[in-house]
């Protein structure tokens, strides 16, 4: 992910850096547990421990230059590593990754990698859900209408669209969680994953240490499904900020104007044009969701690995791993920033809903007229009738409301009173239910 789209805490997890501190983690764990089951020298596993551990830490621009340069010549990622670990070892470092392969370290090290990155998400996910929870309480009674198809449907809270969010986050929330365990496994299993040449003690000591699971069956990688339904999560999250999203950049058009991003002093919002105030924040978030989920697929193929393995899914993986998160991150961080900072226009929101000449009315009114003894059929062709004449002469010569319109129909005048009708065009009737559902949702 380019810098413009990176936050320093998630780029720092998929760093060469933290890369082969992880790696020499697993080695130096392996080592400890093959030391206690008398495979090894207990000296040389604390040698290979202490000489690592004053490595890592001054693990430099220089080292990772060096680390390349032997890769150069090896062609092997791994063995580069191991070939850099044993100058700074001495000859104890014959005792590093006896038994082991490739896998064991780069997939141990990817599930540490993606648990890492996952548990930064959800702090993400909880400032978002928590931007939201303060943003729909404050807006529970905040009259706004509600529209399907793009088009004025009947009036809502618009604390109540903000809530339909929230618990939306908070699935996805759920789902990162499980997407979280399903990755956070282990394999130290060797070749082809039949344990022939370490015993899977030495797996468990190390799954234990690093905080994570045993993978049942390797087959010398970990099985991609795993990975596959992170990515899948991971979209879906995307997803759901897209949906956010877009409710703000409809809300900021310019015939619309119920809500908008803040703008900040001194922000411009056209090169040509000084008026602008663009909905940046929220297109930004739509472009961020389409390239996140562009990394689903990818993911889904690598499932299929041939036989035992292949590293068809390499490649994939170092760039959809960190460029996803990093990804992610930002785009949960910019999401909670903008909902928080949010600008709302209630009177807008209410000018809005009144535009129509309040046809928006129409299926209380509907209603009104069925309890009064119309049949639903007739008081359907009565509404619809009185809905459309208001609709086609709206800011014409000659126009008169919805209201006005049924008040001088034959049909209607006589069998509804004032006060039933003045019930049936009360917004507040619409939030009836709002702390029902809020209960449902926060608490």
């Amino acid at each position: 992910m380019v810098p413009r789209y990176s936050r320093p805490q998630m780029t720092a997890i998929w760093s060469p850096a933290n890369r082969f501190r992880i790696w020499f983690e697993i080695e130096a764990l392996a080592c400890e547990a093959m030391a206690q089951r008398g495979d090894i020298p207990a000296e040389s596993a604390k040698t290979i421990r202490e000489k690592g551990d004053v490595a890592m830490a001054a693990f430099s621009d220089a080292d990772l230059a060096r680390i390349d340069e032997i890769e150069a010549e090896t062609r092997h990622d791994v063995i580069a590593f191991l070939t850099w670990l044993a100058e700074k070892v001495g000859p104890d470092s014959r005792f590093v990754h006896l038994g082991m392969t490739s896998s064991d370290v780069l997939d141990t090290c990817l599930s540490v990698q993606m648990t890492q990155a996952a548990d930064l998400l959800l702090e993400d996910l909880d400032r978002v859900l928590a931007a939201l929870k303060a943003r729909a309480y404050e807006h529970r009674n905040t009259v706004t209408i509600g529209r399907s198809h793009a088009i004025h449907a009947e009036p809502t809270s618009f604390g109540l669209k903000i809530a339909g969010h929230y618990a939306e986050f908070a699935r996805n929330r759920e789902r990162l969680l499980q997407a979280r365990k399903e990755i956070a496994v282990c394999a130290i299993s060797g070749a082809v994953g039949t344990y022939a040449h370490i015993d899977p003690e030495i797996e468990e000591y190390v799954s234990d240490k690093l905080g994570l699971a045993v993978e049942s069956v390797s087959t010398q990688v970990i099985p991609r499904d795993r990975h596959a339904a992170f990515f899948c999560t991971l979209g879906v999250i995307a997803s759901g900020i897209e949906r956010l999203a877009v409710e703000v950049r409809h809300l900021q058009r310019s015939e619309v104007r119920e809500a908008e991003e803040f703008f900040h002093k001194g922000q411009k919002g056209s090169s040509a044009m000084p008026h602008k105030r663009n909905p940046v924040l929220s297109e930004n978030l739509t472009g961020l969701a389409r390239l996140i989920r562009s990394h689903v697929v990818p993911a889904l193929e690598n499932v299929a690995l041939w036989h035992e393995r292949d590293i068809s899914h390499s490649a994939v993986e170092r760039n959809i791993c960190p460029d996803a998160t990093i990804g992610l991150d930002f785009a949960l961080m910019r999401l909670a920033g903008m909902m928080e900072k949010l600008v709302v226009y209630p009177e807008q929101m209410i000018a809005n809903m009144e535009s129509l000449g309040g046809v928006v009315h129409s299926g209380e009114v509907l209603l009104t007229l069925a309890r009064a003894g119309i049949s639903r059929e007739d008081a359907y062709r009565i509404v619809q009738r009185n809905a459309m004449e208001t609709w086609t002469k709206l800011n014409k010569p000659g126009f008169r409301t919805f209201r006005e319109n049924l008040e001088a129909d034959p049909e209607v005048a006589g069998r509804v009173s004032k006060e039933i009708l003045d019930q049936a065009f009360d917004p507040a009737q619409h939030l009836r239910a709002v702390d029902r559902i809020f209960a449902r949702i926060f608490d």
